[in-house]
């Protein structure tokens, strides 16, 4: 009984993401992330201290 059940759950939701994807203006989460990613490493950059020079 556990693996119908767990395939009813699986099927019913791959059925509605699939219903979402085609029906409403979902982001695409990749392009999303690696749009933060790159925010993250600026702001990394600008506000890193500098390094000392040991000479």
């Amino acid at each position: 009984m556990g693996l119908f059940k767990g395939s009813f759950v699986f099927l019913t939701g791959v059925g509605c993401g699939v219903y979402i994807a085609q029906n409403y203006n979902v982001p695409n989460v990749k392009k999303l992330f690696n749009t933060y990613l790159f925010v993250a490493k600026h702001i990394e950059e600008t506000y890193r201290k500098p390094k000392k020079d040991d000479d």
